[in-house]
């Protein structure tokens, strides 16, 4: 059995963590994407327990003051959340356990869970990320502006993270997450 570890990826929208953690996954199958809790109702399509545990709003308030989530923020309205018992008994197991989450959910992480590895995911540049998001073409001339002054001061907290990789390159970016994700923990950690 592998150690596990709790590993965190965060960055601006649009750099490419969604692409990054797909393409991580398909070559590591064995790596655990933790599922998130959520208020929200489900879309079209979305399993319980495989794309969210919906759950609603006093559940999910019975849920921090229980000290079940290792992070959770709000967002336009909707909770959402990290329960604490799946990833440790992933973790337990010997799994690597993956989340992927905002700046100040992984901010929490480093509270409730500090042995977690951090990974910050970086754009080349502003205007690259601009490219990035105008080439989706899912957001108004004024959703722009607001993604990329976000990404500004999310960019500012990159130097909190135990790591931190530039995407520029896919393959590179994956190469460089493969290798922080797979070499030895100090033993401190182990």
């Amino acid at each position: 059995m592998g150690v596990g570890r709790l590993i965190v990826l965060t960055g601006p929208s649009g750099v490419g963590k969604g692409t990054l953690l797909r393409s991580l996954l398909d070559r590591h199958p064995e790596l655990y994407l933790s599922v998130s809790a959520t208020t929200r109702n489900p879309r079209s399509g979305e399993i319980e327990g495989q794309h969210y545990y919906f759950t609603n709003r006093s559940q999910f308030d019975r849920m921090i003051a229980a000290g079940e989530l290792l992070e959770w923020a709000e967002f336009a309205g909707n909770c959402y959340g990290t329960p604490r018992l799946p990833v440790e008994e992933r973790i337990q197991q010997g799994q690597r356990v993956i989340l992927e989450i905002e700046l100040e959910g992984a901010r929490q992480i480093q509270q409730t869970f500090p042995s977690a590895l951090r990974i910050f995911i970086l754009p080349p540049s502003l205007a690259e990320l601009e490219a990035r998001i105008r080439q989706r073409g899912q957001d108004t001339e004024e959703a722009i502006g607001q993604r990329l002054h976000r990404a500004q001061i999310e960019i500012s907290a990159a130097n909190e993270f135990d790591h931190q990789i530039v995407n520029e390159e896919l393959e590179t970016a994956l190469d460089c997450l493969e290798t922080l994700l797979f070499q030895p923990m100090p033993k401190s950690e182990a």
